[in-house]
């Protein structure tokens, strides 16, 4: 999903994890009679999985384990079919009325139709069957964090585009397509963001030029709202119109002029006054707020309170001592570093981004901590040789975007297996495919995993956090 701060960048499409659905060349759609079908169980992006009486398997939207369907094909492959419900014969226990009136147009929240405990039963199911199929038994309990929060997300992108009627949309683009839905609503925003998705539809129909307008970030944090705004041709007028609206609406207003997609991760946003001082304040328990400061171009995490319970999480398994050394890699602003750091633990936190590093700097004098940062490409063999080479730590921190940790792993498993090091290692994913690759390298090495929990970081998707602990 489309976010603000710096995207982590996607991995190639793997048909591993079935998180992510992409078109292929050879999709044809096809016009199809109805046709009943009874729900097996779920595919790992959430689909209801069914067979022909042929054997040959039908992925079916919106659709729940037990429930009898009558389906339309709108798509046709080679080894599987994709489907849509036409009428709900009989219905799950487990399937609840949507709280969001664009379900089913919308390309997000696209579990909504599903109770929120069989949703995360679903994806602790989905870390445990992606495991197995690397060969990785876990006879143990997945856990689940997550709280009761389903307005969560406070940070998003909003996409702007003018039909040929002259209709204003904005709202975020349908599933499997770049056509945007028009939204008058969000549910899982946080509730000062969703004040703001109506001022801004509204504002967007007084502009001179709304087609100028080429999408609009949102970022809530404890303090204040940034509205960041994609203005593809300046417009004085109108940017006159946007500067009354964060007035009137107490935001802090940038813009990005001009069509170049990496200005916003390098920082060339135009603020109308002075530029926000974002902090992020990360609350664990028994311990006071820890402030984070960052940049507009950073990453952090879309759900705060659940990071928290993620970080939490870490740290109890990990129990560092004063004195241990512990090395934190895809550092980021220091979201692990710093908390980890006020146990007394020394933390070298290692980010391929220069900027972050300087921010985790910044924020590790700010709080009196000892944590020392360095810039490193931890996709590269030789980096990752010499980082291990010059460091022994007690424990690894991995927090990698979705392409995952590979080197680093493989790097690991070797020096364990060779008798070198013997860190303990808490590593954190967004893609239960890539941990479970990554995972494998580990345990091939010597490594034993010792326990997992699921993190409900993105409420009514099919995506999730994985927290995994390992020991050699």
């Amino acid at each position: 999903m489309a976010m603000l701060g710096k995207r982590r960048p996607a991995r190639p499409f793997s048909a591993k994890s079935g998180l992510a659905r992409q078109e292929k060349k050879h999709t044809v759609s096809v016009a199809s009679e109805e046709a009943r079908l009874v729900i097996e169980r779920l595919a790992h992006d959430g689909r209801g999985v069914a067979h022909w009486p042929s054997g040959k398997a039908v992925f079916v939207d919106q659709a729940l384990p037990g429930e009898s369907v009558d389906v339309a094909v709108h798509c046709t492959r080679k080894r599987f079919d994709e489907a849509h419900v036409r009428h709900l014969q009989e219905s799950s226990s487990r399937r609840v009325i949507p709280p969001c009136a664009h379900f089913g147009q919308c390309g997000g929240c696209d579990l909504q139709h599903m109770a929120l405990v069989a949703q995360r039963e679903h994806k602790r199911r989905v870390v445990a069957e992606l495991l197995a199929r690397q060969g990785l038994e876990w006879s143990g309990d997945i856990g689940c964090l997550a709280t009761d929060q389903t307005a969560y997300r406070r940070r998003a992108r909003l996409g702007v585009n003018v039909g040929r009627d002259g209709h204003v949309l904005m709202g975020f683009r349908a599933q499997r397509s770049h056509r945007l839905v028009d939204i008058s609503h969000c549910k899982v925003l946080v509730p000062a963001l969703q004040a703001l998705v109506a001022p801004l539809r509204t504002l967007l129909n007084s502009l001179e030029a709304p087609r100028d307008v080429g999408h609009i970030e949102v970022l809530a944090t404890p303090e204040q709202c940034v509205v960041v705004v994609r203005q593809l041709t300046s417009r004085p007028t109108d940017e006159q119109r946007w500067q009354t609206f964060a007035k009137e609406h107490h935001v802090a207003l940038g813009m990005l002029l001009g069509r170049d997609k990496t200005a916003l991760q390098e920082g060339q946003v135009h603020w109308y006054g002075a530029e926000p001082q974002l902090v992020d304040s990360l609350t664990l328990p028994k311990e006071n707020a820890l402030a984070l400061s960052f940049a507009v171009g950073d990453f952090i995490q879309v759900n705060a309170e659940v990071n928290a319970l993620m970080v939490a999480q870490v740290i109890e398994w990990l129990a560092p001592v004063d004195g241990e050394q512990i090395l934190d890699l895809f550092a980021g602003i220091g979201n692990f570093s710093l908390p980890i750091a006020m146990s007394g633990a020394n933390v070298h936190a290692v980010e391929g981004n220069s900027a972050m590093v300087a921010r985790i700097a910044a924020n590790a004098r700010h709080h009196q901590l000892p944590v020392s940062g360095q810039q490193a490409d931890l996709n590269d063999a030789d980096s990752v040789a010499d980082l291990f080479a010059t460091r022994q730590p007690d424990a690894v921190i991995l927090d990698p975007p979705r392409h995952g940790a590979e080197t680093i792993c493989q790097a690991l498993g070797k020096l364990v297996a060779q008798g070198k090091q013997r860190p303990r290692v808490a590593y954190i994913s967004c893609d239960p495919a890539t941990l479970a690759r990554d995972t494998a390298h580990l345990v091939h090495g010597g490594y034993r995993i010792k326990q997992v929990a699921m993190a409900d970081m993105f409420v009514h998707t099919a995506h999730m956090e994985t927290v995994m602990l390992l020991e050699a």
